[in-house]
C-alpha cells in the first residue's frame, strides 16, 4: 500500500506538471500570435500613415517658414496643421513602438491635455479647462482613455458644431474620474450612452461616439453623449480609478 500510494503520488505530480507545461505552452503560443498580429498592424500603420503625416508636417513647416520669410502673418489654421501633424507623428511613433514591444505603453495621457487645448484654440475653437477634486496619477489605461475621450469630443466640436465654444471639466473622486465636455454649437442630434447604441447623424460623428463608448466600457466605466437641453452637445464619461 505504501508503495502504491507513493507511485500514485508521483503519478499525480507528473500529471500536474504536464498540465502546467501545457498551460504555459498555450499561453506562450497565444502571446506569440498576439505579437505577430501587433507587428502586422505596426507594419500597416507605418506603410499607410507615416509617409502621409510626414509630408503634411514638412509641407506645413515649409509654408510657415516661407510666410515668415516674406514678412506675412502666418494663418492660425496653418500653424494648427503644423502642430497637429507634429503631434500626430509623435503619437504614431509611440504607438508603433508600443505595438512592437512586448510591454503595453501609453501613447498619450492627460499630461498632454494642455497641448491638445492649445491646438484646438489655434484651430479657432475657444476651450476652457476646469479641474476639481484632488488631482493624482491615474492608472495608465484610464489616463490614456481619458485623454482620448477629450480629444475626440473636441474634434467633434470642431467638425460638427459650427461656431462654438467648448468647456472641459475633469473631476477627481476618491474612486473615479469624471470627464465632461460641453459645447454651445449646433452640434449633432445623435445620443449615446452605455445602454444605447443609437448612432444616427453623420457617419464620422457616429464612429467617434462608438469609439468613445468602447474605450469607456472596456474599463468598466459609463458614457453619455447627447444634445443639451439649452443647446449644444455634451459628452460625459466616468471611469473607475481608485486612489492608491
Amino acid at each position: 500500500m505504501v508503495v502504491a500510494l507513493r507511485m500514485w503520488g508521483l503519478h499525480v505530480r507528473d500529471l500536474e506538471q504536464r498540465a502546467e507545461e501545457a498551460e504555459r505552452t498555450r499561453e506562450e503560443a497565444a502571446r506569440a500570435r498576439a505579437m505577430e498580429e501587433r507587428l502586422r498592424i505596426a507594419r500597416e500603420l507605418h506603410d499607410s500613415l507615416t509617409h502621409s503625416i510626414s509630408v503634411i508636417s514638412v509641407q506645413s513647416g515649409v509654408a510657415v517658414h516661407l510666410a515668415r520669410k516674406r514678412g506675412e502673418e502666418v494663418p492660425p489654421a496653418l500653424l494648427a496643421i503644423q502642430e497637429a501633424s507634429t503631434d500626430a507623428a509623435r503619437e504614431l511613433r509611440t504607438t508603433l513602438s508600443a505595438l512592437r514591444s512586448d510591454e503595453d505603453g501609453d501613447c498619450s495621457g492627460l499630461g498632454h491635455l494642455a497641448s491638445l487645448v492649445v491646438r484646438a484654440r489655434a484651430a479657432g475653437l475657444p476651450v476652457t479647462v476646469t479641474v476639481t477634486g484632488a488631482e493624482r496619477a491615474l492608472p495608465p489605461a484610464v489616463d490614456q482613455a481619458a485623454y482620448r475621450i477629450v480629444q475626440e469630443a473636441l474634434n467633434n466640436v470642431t467638425r460638427h458644431a459650427g461656431l462654438a465654444r467648448a468647456s472641459v471639466h475633469l473631476h477627481y473622486e476618491p474612486d473615479a474620474l469624471s470627464i465632461q465636455v460641453d459645447d454651445d454649437g449646433v452640434g449633432t442630434t445623435s445620443t449615446m450612452s452605455t445602454s444605447s447604441t443609437n448612432t444616427s447623424g453623420s457617419t464620422s460623428a457616429g464612429l467617434g461616439l462608438i469609439g468613445m463608448r468602447e474605450r469607456v466600457t472596456a474599463l468598466g466605466g459609463r458614457l453619455h453623449a447627447g444634445p443639451r437641453d439649452d443647446g449644444g452637445f455634451q459628452v460625459r464619461a466616468q471611469f473607475p480609478a481608485r486612489a492608491k
